[in-house]
């Protein structure tokens, strides 16, 4: 598919997609590797993360590389940044888009379903971004951009996760500010119902 953009656009970023072996996450990994930038896409489970690097790989014809982590454990994020530094010499951007939820009505939310999304979601979300600030950004700079939802009216069925949304939201703003003069740039991008 051709871009409007430069093929070029990217070239030299070194990028990091959580959440990046299906949906949304898959899509930025895919359009960021068109624009030529290094794509590391990042989940849990790492069989579907290298099968989802192969085929981006092969559809971009650019290196799209992978690396299993689990967003709710500060040393996986540790050692996914670590790991684009050390192999690729830097982090320019870092796409938090892992996550994950269920549908569900509040009164059947258990206190492990609560704690489960909170901790993927808004934690998830700190642990990887205090990692490439840690790390890389706080001393070079950067861009991170959190993927969340549709969060001023809620989301009856989503307590939990519009609850975690609207944290990194809040969390976003506060770092926005706080970064600014050590040249990070940090915003959300709320999608509707994919």
């Amino acid at each position: 598919m051709n871009s409007i953009f430069n093929s070029t656009l990217f070239k030299d970023h070194v990028v990091i997609v959580t959440g990046g072996a299906t949906g949304i996450g898959a899509q930025i990994a895919h359009d960021f590797s068109m624009l030529g930038a290094t794509v590391i896409i990042a989940s849990r489970k790492e069989d579907r993360c290298q099968k989802a690097a192969k085929g981006l790989s092969e559809l971009t014809n650019n290196p799209v590389y992978a690396q299993s982590c689990n967003i709710r454990d500060e040393q996986d994020c540790s050692n996914l940044v670590q790991y684009a530094c050390s192999e690729h010499g830097k982090l320019d951007v870092l796409i938090n888009n892992g996550g994950g939820q269920f549908m569900s009505v509040a009164q059947q939310i258990s206190k492990k379903g609560w704690n489960s999304v909170i901790d993927t979601n808004l934690t998830g979300t700190w642990n990887m971004t205090r990692a490439a600030a840690d790390h890389w950004m706080l001393q070079h700079g950067g861009v991170i951009l959190n993927i969340t939802m549709l969060t001023q009216r809620g989301w009856p069925g989503m307590a939990h996760s519009v609850s975690a949304r609207a944290g990194v939201e809040a969390l976003t703003k506060t770092l926005a500010v706080e970064w600014a003069s050590k040249n990070i740039r940090i915003n959300c991008i709320q999608p509707g119902i994919i």
